[in-house]
């Protein structure tokens, strides 16, 4: 009789979670600064389960802004989204973009897309085509709820939802901007009635 046991099968490796945690190495360290060991310490994986998982460094990168462009950063969207009121969905959206910009989890501030993408957008390969669909995916959501709301007659039917829905998204990377510089989540708040009226009527041009 075999008495010899079987080894125990390792635990199963979750794929998402460790894609999280490389998203905030490279939101804190940048494309350049994010070595392979600050990579898989936090990602609790050695470096030939992260090469056999993504590839290399590039390929995990281009992941990890598919992964938070198509979740932690939607946050606004679908704060923006989910509020019927369109003028309180739009204070909405501003309050959901302050607050990840200033309470991540991961104590990072201001955007990933902002604060790191957009800088590596010019010299890693793959990064501009990312951001700029990223941009172009929020603008036309954003374009979307406002036709919405023209159809239900809660806004003018001259309303120019296009234009509008490009201010509301440049507006919100300021804020993020603010807040990667350090500037507090009351001090930003204090500015949304400003950004609303904006948005909400295009003959109101904010200071």
């Amino acid at each position: 009789m075999n008495n010899t046991k079987k080894a125990g099968r390792p635990k199963k490796f979750d794929r998402d979670e460790a894609l999280l945690k490389a998203v905030e190495v490279f939101w804190k360290q940048g494309y350049e600064g994010a070595s392979m060991k600050l990579l898989t310490d936090s990602m609790g994986i050695n470096s030939p389960s992260l090469y056999a998982e993504f590839g290399d460094k590039h390929r995990l990168y281009l992941e990890a802004i598919d992964r938070y462009a198509n979740d932690d950063g939607c946050a606004p969207l679908v704060a923006l989204e989910t509020e019927p009121d369109i003028e309180m969905a739009v204070r909405a959206f501003f309050e959901a973009a302050i607050d990840y910009s200033t309470h991540h989890a991961s104590g990072a501030r201001g955007c990933f897309l902002a604060s790191c993408v957009a800088t590596s957008a010019g010299h890693v390969d793959g990064t501009a085509e990312m951001l700029r669909e990223a941009i172009e995916a929020t603008d036309t959501r954003i374009t979307a709820r406002f036709d919405v709301e023209k159809a239900r007659g809660a806004l003018p039917p001259d309303f120019p939802s296009s234009d509008q829905a490009k201010l509301l998204f440049d507006l919100r990377q300021g804020l993020v901007f603010r807040a990667r510089a350090g500037f507090s989540r009351g001090q930003l708040l204090a500015d949304i009635d400003k950004g609303v009226a904006a948005v909400m009527n295009p003959a109101v041009k904010s200071d």
